[in-house]
């Protein structure tokens, strides 16, 4: 089964990103998926900010992007952009750290006017550190998310991008496999 990486640009375990986080997160795991989750709210701020690779919690994180299959990432959307903290994560990385993993993009915002930020915002920056597989997204509006719960309708479109999501990582792992069985013996 492949290997699943959720980063979460919340500010906290219980804002709507995280709620929708951990109900992703437990989708996933319900899927049967390893699921490992990276707030990076809990990275040191030093190291994080000045891009400090020699900490050990900054390099596991990086080293954790790098060993994911597929990577979800999950960020509240403030003035039609990703949250501050998904951007200091992304900036640690190598030039090509994403190419060939699939990416999942899910944001939160509290208006329709914020969906833009996913298009125009959240998919360039990971476009720049190499994503070539990056799915439509899910946006969930606050309103949908009201005491760790997540609104019916949104909870089923969650759960339809997170069935896309597996289907394209469990088809990207099945091609990456097969390219190697058919590569010749060095």
């Amino acid at each position: 089964m492949s290997s699943i990486l959720m980063i979460s640009g919340g500010p906290s375990p219980t804002s709507r990103t995280g709620v929708l986080v951990s109900h992703v997160e437990g989708l996933l795991r319900a899927a049967g998926y390893a699921v490992h989750t990276l707030h990076v709210r809990q990275l040191p701020t030093l190291p994080l900010l000045t891009e400090d690779l020699r900490d050990p919690e900054i390099g596991d994180a990086v080293a954790a992007v790098l060993r994911a299959d597929g990577i979800v990432v999950a960020s509240p959307v403030y003035r039609a952009a990703y949250s501050g903290l998904v951007k200091a994560l992304v900036d640690l990385l190598p030039k090509k750290a994403l190419r060939g993993r699939v990416i999942l993009p899910l944001a939160t915002g509290g208006s329709q006017g914020f969906l833009v930020a996913m298009d125009y915002a959240l998919n360039p920056l990971l476009a720049g550190k190499g994503a070539d597989s990056v799915l439509r997204g899910e946006f969930v509006l606050d309103p949908d998310i009201e005491g760790g719960t997540i609104a019916p309708k949104a909870a089923e479109a969650i759960r339809d991008a997170v069935d896309r999501f597996a289907l394209a990582v469990e088809d990207a792992r099945f091609r990456r496999d097969e390219r190697a069985r058919l590569r010749p013996a060095g």
